[in-house]
């Protein structure tokens, strides 16, 4: 039968068509395997480097801020760093080794800023925003923050815009901007450079 040969030509060419797909796909998907799994392997290298950068950055700050004390950040619940958490674990001056969440508002504050500018001097950015991060500390642990980033001034090229309502930030500052309203519906910049205005002073 003519036909039937015919038909099998057609059947055993689709054959070795799909045969070398398969085989492509194979080889692709071995290749793709191949690149997730460099790609994981040098996500994880950052990871764990910025990880030991970022936590030795934060011991310093913390201990700087607190005047004393240790912290330490910890991957948890996961070998893999890149399926890990992260738990913050802090010492202030006096207490026991706690996590974040067992400290007072201040010192959870405080911490959280160690943290942030942790990260941040990891990978400096030329401005930094800091909106209110003082209010929810007393004058003695807003003079820490204000130190603090006395610091971060010396040790960056960083210009530190800080929106502030805090008398002790506002007075530790060397530029201050001010929005008010002299007459309904009209606001109006003020600027007064603090230094500027202690030479004229003394």
């Amino acid at each position: 039968n003519l036909r039937a040969e015919e038909d099998a030509r057609e059947v055993a060419d689709e054959h070795d068509t799909l045969a070398r797909e398969k085989t492509d796909l194979e080889e692709a998907i071995k290749k793709l395997r191949a690149g997730i799994n460099g790609l994981n392997r040098e996500g994880r290298e950052r990871l764990l480097t910025a990880f030991e950068q970022v936590n030795t950055n934060f011991r310093v700050l913390f201990t700087h801020l607190f005047g004393g004390g240790e912290a330490n950040l910890v991957l948890v619940e996961s070998d893999d760093p890149l399926e890990a958490g992260l738990e913050i674990m802090c010492q202030p001056p006096g207490k026991k080794l706690a996590t974040l969440s067992l400290l007072s508002g201040g010192e959870q504050t405080l911490t959280a800023l160690a943290l942030i500018f942790a990260v941040f001097l990891a990978n400096p950015a030329p401005i930094c925003v800091l909106d209110e991060v003082d209010a929810p500390l007393d004058d003695a642990n807003v003079t820490r923050f204000c130190d603090l980033l006395d610091e971060m001034t010396r040790r960056t090229e960083t210009r530190f815009l800080v929106i502030t309502h805090h008398a002790v930030t506002m007075a530790r500052m060397d530029r201050l901007f001010g929005v008010t309203m002299g007459e309904p519906g009209v606001s109006q910049l003020v600027s007064v450079d603090l230094k500027k205005a202690a030479a004229l002073v003394a």
